[in-house]
């Protein structure tokens, strides 16, 4: 009896099938993996979730300046399409809880971490196309239309270089050693 139950442990602790993934040293069955996922994750909706809020909560109250009456219409056109984005990456970067709600409980955790790794990435590209926007309205409103072009320019290649081009350079140095 003795030999089966460690013949047993032995079959269980092996989980065949279940990816013995243990490059990066650690040893996790996939849903010990699924729940780490989750977390890093929710921590990074945590961050996506405050810019988004300060930038809409910012969009919002310039509607309610006096200043805002002096607005062109392509201006306003403009403003209100900064709106709705803020309010599309809100909605993407919250969708992955949403999700997590809705099957709480039924061993999807694998699931909501891919829903939520997709969701992230889309609301970084949300997010990066409202950050240019935001900073290229400032500068219409404020400077005027040749700083609007310099001012879009910088804030576009500041988010390509550093959410883009690092941290594919940096991958790529990773898995080459």
């Amino acid at each position: 009896m003795e030999s089966e139950s460690v013949e047993h442990a032995a079959a269980r602790d092996a989980r065949p099938g279940e990816g013995d993934d243990r490059v990066d040293g650690r040893d996790e069955t996939p849903n010990e993996r699924a729940d780490r996922n989750w977390s890093e994750v929710l921590q990074e909706l945590r961050v996506m979730q405050t810019g988004t809020q300060i930038l809409t909560g910012f969009l919002l109250a310039l509607a309610f300046q006096p200043a805002f009456a002096d607005l062109d219409a392509r201006q306003r056109v403009f403003y209100l399409g900064l709106v709705l984005l803020a309010t599309l990456s809100a909605v993407v970067a919250l969708a992955p809880v949403a999700l997590h709600r809705m099957v709480f409980g039924r061993r999807e955790k694998r699931t909501v971490v891919a829903y939520g790794h997709a969701a992230l990435v889309t609301s970084l590209a949300t997010v990066s196309l409202l950050l240019v926007g935001v900073v290229t309205f400032v500068f219409d409103v404020v400077a005027g239309v040749p700083a609007v072009w310099a001012a879009a320019l910088a804030a576009a290649v500041a988010v390509l270089v550093l959410w883009i081009v690092i941290p594919l350079v940096l991958r790529a140095r990773g898995q080459n050693g």
